[in-house]
């Protein structure tokens, strides 16, 4: 994929007018989505514009798009490492619905540029329909591993950070040997190698975020067929679901983290 930096959202429409036709967004990072044949544009609240697609339909636009004065674009690429890694990464930690969803993911050298042929990608720069897909083919490529808390599970534990170092480390335990790579988080006390953004950098920790978001998705689904209505993603957008959960008297540990401030108010 090809990214271009500081983009603005003027520039980024004038592309309408160049053959691509506007698509609806499909995570709470994007502001536009744009697509032209083969060649999907995102553009994210970052100011940054990703290109991804056929090869050459790619080249085409980048090239289209450099016309217009944008900033020399990087190529994306993860480092590229030897031996096995095992790269963990998180998902719900933020969301008020759900509860708390940690995988692991190992590869080798031949591993990693299988993983790379599939297009692996940090889940931040996917749709939900994406992720869920890319999840499936995941599994099928390599060693993996998913602990999954539902929320009662999660505010029994307490301690988030605690929770984190725990499942962090049970998933890396269960893929050892290889070295543990981690997408740093605060109080983050665990693996080999704790560094931020490690899901941009490695394919392993790109590939575990998808298993994790996909697993968080799924997990979502489940608790929104149980309290009888759509749960929403991330803390944003909340308060009509929480004050929907309170009038229909269900157990808020069920369904919500019952420790963030602005479920509180609701209990």
């Amino acid at each position: 994929m090809t990214v271009f930096n500081d983009m603005e959202i003027e520039d980024v429409k004038k592309l309408l007018h160049k053959g691509f036709v506007e698509e609806e967004v499909k995570t709470l990072y994007e502001q536009m989505r744009l697509k032209k044949g083969n060649v999907v544009l995102i553009f994210y609240n970052s100011k940054k514009l990703l290109l991804q697609g056929k090869k050459e339909e790619v080249e085409e636009a980048v090239n289209l798009i450099k016309k217009m004065g944008a900033k020399e674009e990087k190529k994306e690429s993860f480092r590229k490492e030897t031996g096995w890694i095992i790269g963990t990464d998180e998902s719900l930690k933020g969301d008020t619905f759900g509860g708390l969803v940690v995988a692991g993911v190992k590869a080798n050298e031949e591993l990693r540029k299988k993983l790379n042929e599939i297009g692996v990608a940090d889940s931040k720069t996917l749709s939900d329909r994406e992720i869920l897909l890319m999840a499936e083919k995941i599994k099928q490529l390599v060693p993996c591993e998913v602990k999954s808390l539902l929320p009662e599970e999660y505010n029994k534990n307490g301690e988030i950070t605690l929770m984190l170092n725990k499942l962090h480390k049970e998933c890396a335990d269960y893929l050892f040997p290889g070295k543990h790579i981690v997408d740093k988080y605060p109080g983050c006390k665990v693996g080999d190698v704790q560094e931020e953004k490690a899901d941009s950098k490695y394919v392993e920790v790109a590939a575990a975020s998808v298993l994790a978001r996909a697993t968080a998705l799924k997990q979502l689904d489940f608790l929104s067929v149980q309290v009888g209505f759509k749960l929403p993603k991330g803390s944003t957008h909340v308060r009509p679901a929480l004050k929907e959960l309170k009038e229909k008297k269900l157990n808020f540990k069920r369904f919500v983290k019952v420790d963030f401030n602005n479920v509180k108010e609701f209990l």
